[in-house]
């Protein structure tokens, strides 16, 4: 029953955290006359990796590269393949041109800078030095510019500040805690039903620490706001490499396990071309897309279940 409850809870949390997130996002983008877009690149794609970036020092610090690198590879492909798909397949999104040309590209640099570490074998402090710094330009570089949808929501009543500083906060600490809190209910459910260590660790694992990115991103569609799930996608995805990669790296340098050469990076690369490739040649994800996307998820799901 303890457990039942958890789920329960972090269900509840999550609804209530992500109302509470994207509200204060929208309303401090009213506020300093910035496009929802660049709130969701910024401060809500960042704020809800922040249970990416727990996990993946921790990791690292009890000597387990393995679990550090593998949460950002699975947690991105979740972001697209999971996450984006599911949001799609329930309201389809518009793509604005200058988003794919300038953060989607971002996006596809981080995923090929990961995909060149894999490779390389190796993750040390400077390469991880580099990654920061390259995540400090985008920020800089997001948050000055000058978003031509910007001028659209000036004319909106403006809250106070403080109002949309607390919602977010509260927003990102309640989301968190719920994650934690269903995903410790779920592996224990999960475990005591006899179910495999490979399943829970592909499913309710794997997909715990991006459970805010989830409901985020439904709850930013679901109140029209499409930019800001989108942007949460792509902010998320390039903090995960750029943020998290490149923190735990200087935390601890770390050598890349051989098993995520065979189909984890590549399954990586591919779901943030395809993305792109379909933002771009429709400027909209539709709902077959998105049903596209969750049955890629799928498949990666199983390949690793039956691997």
């Amino acid at each position: 029953m303890i457990d039942l409850s958890l789920i329960a809870i972090g269900f509840a949390g999550l609804l209530l955290g992500g109302n509470w997130l994207v509200d204060g996002a929208v309303g401090l983008a009213t506020r300093w006359g910035v496009s929802p877009l660049v709130i969701g690149l910024t401060l809500v794609g960042f704020g809800t990796s922040m249970p990416e970036l727990v996990t993946s020092v921790q990791a690292a610090l009890a000597g387990s590269p393995g679990i550090a690198i593998g949460n950002v590879v699975g947690s991105n492909i979740a972001n697209i393949l999971l996450i984006l798909g599911l949001t799609c397949a329930l309201s389809p999104m518009a793509v604005a041109r200058g988003t794919l040309q300038r953060d989607g590209t971002v996006m596809l640099g981080a995923t090929l800078a990961a995909l060149a570490l894999v490779l390389w074998g190796n993750i040390n402090r400077p390469m991880g030095l580099l990654l920061v710094a390259g995540l400090a330009l985008y920020l800089v570089t997001a948050l000055r510019r000058g978003d031509s949808d910007a001028a659209c929501i000036s004319d909106m009543p403006t809250p106070p500040l403080w109002r949309g500083l607390v919602a977010v906060l509260a927003g990102l600490v309640v989301t968190i805690l719920a994650a934690r809190a269903l995903v410790t209910g779920a592996v224990a459910v999960a475990a005591s039903w006899g179910v495999s260590e490979a399943l829970i660790g592909v499913t309710i694992v794997a997909v715990g620490t991006s459970l805010p990115e989830l409901v985020t991103s439904l709850v930013a569609a679901r109140k029209g706001q499409a930019d800001m799930a989108f942007g949460n996608i792509i902010g998320s995805n390039i903090f995960n490499v750029l943020g998290i990669l490149g923190v735990t790296a200087m935390v601890r340098p770390m050598q890349v396990p051989a098993q995520f050469i065979a189909l984890d990076i590549w399954v990586m690369t591919g779901a943030a071309l395809v993305v792109l490739i379909m933002g771009a040649t429709g400027r909209r994800i539709s709902r077959g897309e998105g049903a596209t996307l969750l049955a890629g998820y799928a498949a990666y799901t199983g390949l690793l279940i039956l691997g």
